[in-house]
């Protein structure tokens, strides 16, 4: 009876606007989909916006948009924080716990109606307004224009291989199809709310998948400029990208702009001290993940374990098959699973060579195809040249760094790694730090067999030369330590961040000067790495000749 009932509110948003007035605000909430977190602090936040808002020198129109509720909590700072600058805001949201799951009408529209509650405060600061509205009169499969269903198919396309780890999509699997269910549902309404708001900026998270795709896509088309913004595991930092996915960490500025200058040594010392706590497993500075389960052993206790002799070893280290690093990524296969099948396919022709296949550790944390499934499916018996280290397995990477001849990557950052180290390292993905001079870039299949064939005769001769070593390891230290941006607020600890950095500490004066040109990054600004970078190259530069 009771979800009879709740399916029939569902259906009349009146009556279940009625019920929420009624008897749904004055329940306990209680569900996955919640934003308590930003309810305790929302109405002081706003007051201090109010209260220490300045004055842009060029105010812009800006929209901000989310979906999921952690990135609506984290999105609403964002946007505060921007209107706080001196900007026109406008915040739209629409209200999913889950991406992958069916939800009832009634609960969605709850969680719609809870948010409008939760976000009623902001209202004194900004426009706010929910796309659920809009996005069900679209239907359950809207009839979309081509250049909108273009947009739909390639983000579904994204969220099904993200959710499920996979590389290729079943186009009739019910997660496809609930995907370009929503997305569909969610273009019809970004398209229709921006064209009626008509801001000069929609700045979004992420901005590759799920809705957050599809807005930034949309924008695109609509001829309005974008700011998509992401966090990696460094405190107090932040990934931006204007006119651009975040995701596709495309350095191409920051790498024009700082590539040709000398690494200070400071800069040095802290990029050792980050790689240090890499190799042994351990935490620095405010980077908050271990890259290794199990710190180094050595190089020669792994070569006397995997049996391996004086044949040139090539070290081929895998992503995780879907990771967001990865989707969109190919260049000489169609995924990144046939480029190491294939890979795999060169060596047992090749017995007079040896290759170790590291697949990530990270697949320990994930529930998607294992690499490990992949190889055995395409290989039930290996040779005795080719040895797979498991996910599981206590092998720290690093130690095979140390005894490897060349290095073969997809888009993981060990390939960047491995030529810090001076092996010559082959990248068959487009990886953000491919094109940098200090790595192969084959365009086609027969182009890196080729770059093997060569590499695998002389590697002692294909070893990097000092300035190519040179160029990754700046390389190295400007994407970890210049890419990302101070940021006050991390999404994955948001409550203890604002409780240290509130709103009136980050419009205050000393806020600006840590927070203040990334606001205005976020705003548009343009982003430039030579003034910036430069900027901190030279006082690390200063505090060595002082010191």
């Amino acid at each position: 009876m009771i979800d009879n009932l709740k399916d029939l509110f569902g259906k009349m948003p009146l009556i279940m606007e009625a019920y929420w007035s009624l008897h749904g605000r004055n329940k306990p909430w209680s569900a996955h989909y919640e934003l308590e977190g930003l309810k305790s602090v929302l109405p002081h936040a706003v007051d201090d916006v109010v209260r220490y808002k300045r004055a842009a020198e060029q105010p812009r129109k800006i929209a901000v948009f989310s979906s999921l509720h952690y990135w609506i909590e984290q999105s609403m700072l964002v946007a505060l924080g921007l209107a706080g600058q001196g900007h026109e805001v406008s915040f739209a949201w629409l209200p999913y716990a889950e991406w992958d799951k069916e939800i009832k009408p009634f609960d969605l529209r709850r969680q719609d109606l809870y948010t409008r509650d939760i976000l009623q405060p902001a209202a004194k600061v900004m426009r706010i307004g929910s796309l659920l509205k809009q996005s069900l009169k679209a239907g359950a499969l809207p009839e979309l224009p081509s250049e909108l269903q273009k947009i739909v198919d390639e983000v579904s396309d994204y969220d099904t291989q993200y959710t499920l780890q996979i590389e290729e999509t079943d186009l009739s699997s019910p997660l496809y199809r609930l995907r370009r269910q929503r997305n569909g549902q969610a273009a019809i309404a970004i398209y229709d709310w921006l064209q009626e708001e008509k801001p000069d900026l929609l700045v979004i998270p992420n901005g590759t998948i799920l809705e957050m795709g599809v807005a930034y896509q949309v924008a695109g088309l609509l001829g309005i400029e974008t700011v998509t913004f992401e966090f990696a595991d460094q405190q107090e930092r932040v990934w931006l990208a204007q006119n651009d996915e975040i995701m596709q960490h495309n350095t191409a500025d920051l790498w024009n702009s700082l590539g040709n200058q000398p690494l200070p040594e400071k800069a040095r010392q802290a990029l050792m001290g980050l790689f240090a706590a890499r190799k042994n497993a351990n935490l620095w500075g405010n980077f908050a993940r271990q890259w290794q389960q199990n710190p180094v052993r050595g190089g020669a206790s792994v070569r006397d374990s995997l049996k391996l002799d004086a044949r040139p070893l090539a070290l081929l280290a895998t992503n995780v098959l879907g990771d967001s690093l990865t989707l969109g990524r190919q260049r000489i296969t169609q995924t990144m699973a046939e480029m190491i099948v294939r890979t795999i396919g060169y060596f047992v022709n090749h017995p007079e060579l040896q290759l170790a296949v590291r697949v990530h550790p990270g697949e320990l944390k994930t529930h998607g195809t294992s690499m490990i499934d992949v190889i055995n499916q395409a290989y039930p018996q290996l040779p005795e040249n080719i040895h797979i280290i498991r996910p599981e397995d206590k092998t720290n990477t690093y130690d095979l760094v140390e005894i490897a001849d060349f290095g073969l990557v997809y888009t993981t950052t060990v390939g960047m790694e491995m030529a810090m180290t001076g092996l010559p390292v082959i990248a068959t993905g487009k990886t953000h730090y491919a094109g940098k001079g200090f790595t192969l870039d084959p365009q086609t299949w027969q182009e890196y067999e080729q770059m093997l064939e060569r590499v695998s005769r002389d590697p002692v001769a294909a070893r990097l030369s000092p300035e190519q070593i040179e160029k990754a390891w700046l390389y190295a230290y400007l994407f970890f330590f210049e890419f990302s941006l101070p940021f006050p607020w991390h999404i994955l600890w948001l409550e203890d961040d604002f409780k240290q950095r509130p709103m009136s500490y980050v419009l205050s004066d000393e806020g600006q000067e840590k927070y203040g040109q990334t606001f205005g990054y976020l705003a548009g600004e343009q982003l430039d790495w030579a003034a910036r970078g430069l900027a901190r190259l030279e006082t690390l530069q200063l505090n060595e000749e002082k010191s």
